[in-house]
């Protein structure tokens, strides 16, 4: 039986890294480790580079990480939408500097 339901999920702000291993059946380290080493992929975890300490910050997106538990998403797919993600911002960011460009009257 899971704590939580996909709608819970849905609804929080942040979730914690012991509310995703609940949520999925594993260890909170499986989920940690999964995270860091990038194969799990629900969020990203990012280590906190000025801190003396080996200390990491998780970001757990939650449509991420109820597709993963439904067996609807892989790393391969993840890395597709950030790209594709990525693409779309680099283009936009071009056209921004264009359209800026007309609207001075810059010759």
């Amino acid at each position: 039986m899971n704590k939580y339901t996909d709608d819970e999920i849905r609804n929080m702000k942040k979730i914690a890294c012991q509310i995703a291993a609940d949520y999925l059946g594993i260890s909170v380290i499986a989920v940690r480790t999964g995270m860091r080493y990038e194969k799990l992929p629900i969020g990203f975890a990012i280590k906190n580079e000025d801190s003396y300490t080996d200390s990491w910050s998780y970001n757990i997106i939650p449509e991420r990480l109820i597709a993963y538990k439904y067996g609807k998403i892989n790393e391969v797919q993840v890395r597709g939408i950030e790209q594709n993600l990525e693409n779309i911002i680099k283009e936009f960011t071009e056209m921004k500097s264009d359209l800026s460009f007309l609207l001075r009257g810059d010759e």
